[in-house]
């Protein structure tokens, strides 16, 4: 879920505290129990901060340990002894309950979206992506900001307008589950291309009658479509490739972080002159014919590494890039 979705759902968490009588009974703890859900809707994604140290470990570990079962109960430990602290007056479990529900809840909503999280560590380090709500939804914002509007003006009680609200969300994602379900099953069948072995998978947008598709072949080749309104077209083909280069690639810091998130991975190797790069793509992610998160690493003539990147670019940025790389082998792990 994008960041100003998490802001609103702490906000709208703190207006759901109302009905809390231990909350609504005091203006210190409502104001407490706002900083304390706000603080709390944001704290999974604090990792964001190991982007200064490379964007390998960014790729291997955001929404990972942040996000893992331990990490739901430090990070309400944390959040809510800094602001009992601060404002003493507001009975300390109370507060830490409605803080671990604001963590709870962005953990659980990023598992609904395609980039997903690693929320059951350390029982699993599976990437749990749901691929049901796009990363930013109009209609789970504009919901909240609506009601905060009405709370706000006073138009509505809280204890009747929150309640709603999270009753009506809860609906909705009940409700694009099934969409994603039913759209999943019927894709093979208005597939007159598809194969025996053939998977899909249907990917949001901010449409509610869109969904980007990918379909993956027995050989590990990919295809690209779009689903519109009951309708299937492939827009673009992606052929894997393997060689021993590639093979060498995996055990490359860039390309490793990749691939210990990617669930649809794809490798291309590309001789210009007497250099080779070999390009990693995650095909669920294609924007305007482009695939924005990849790992790249480029080789000299004698297969030594010169330039590598992981994450999320586009191909203008990440040509200026190649074309610039230095033509002496780099430290394995640098960019």
């Amino acid at each position: 879920m994008d960041t100003a979705t998490h802001f609103a759902f702490g906000f709208g968490l703190a207006g759901l505290a109302q009905i809390d009588p231990n909350v609504a009974a005091d203006a210190w703890a409502t104001a407490a129990v706002m900083i304390g859900t706000v603080a709390g809707s944001q704290a999974p994604d604090f990792d964001t901060v190991i982007r200064f140290r490379g964007n390998e470990l960014y790729v291997r570990h955001h929404r990972g340990m942040s996000h893992s079962i331990p990490a739901w109960f430090f990070w309400t430990a944390l959040i809510s002894t800094a602001v009992w602290l601060a404002i003493p007056t507001v009975p300390y479990l109370t507060l830490a309950a409605w803080v671990f529900a604001a963590v709870l809840l962005h953990v659980a909503t990023d598992m609904f979206n395609t980039y997903g999280t690693q929320a059951f560590r350390p029982v699993t380090r599976r990437w749990i992506a749901w691929n049901i709500i796009h990363i930013f939804d109009p209609f789970l914002f504009g919901a909240h900001l609506l009601a905060l509007a009405l709370w706000a003006l006073g138009a509505v009680p809280a204890v009747v307008l929150f309640p709603t609200l999270y009753g009506v969300l809860l609906l909705y994602y009940a409700w694009r589950t099934a969409v994603h379900v039913l759209t999943e099953r019927t894709l093979p069948k208005r597939d007159p291309t598809g194969r025996e072995g053939d998977e899909y998978t249907a990917i949001p947008t901010v449409n509610w009658s869109v969904w980007n598709v990918v379909r993956k072949n027995r050989e590990g080749n990919y295809t690209i479509g779009v689903w519109r309104g009951g309708r299937l077209k492939w827009t673009d083909e992606y052929v894997c490739e393997s060689s021993p280069l590639i093979e060498k690639s995996k055990r490359h810091p860039a390309v490793a972080a990749f691939l210990s998130f990617s669930s649809h991975p794809c490798p291309h190797e590309e001789r210009r002159g007497g250099d080779t790069i070999v390009r990693w793509l995650d095909a669920r992610y294609q924007h305007r014919k482009q695939y924005p998160f990849l790992a790249v690493v480029k080789y000299n003539a004698n297969k030594e590494p010169v330039f590598s990147y992981v994450g999320w670019i586009s191909e203008e940025k990440l040509e200026r890039k190649l074309q610039d790389a230095p033509s002496k082998p780099m430290l394995v792990g640098t960019r």
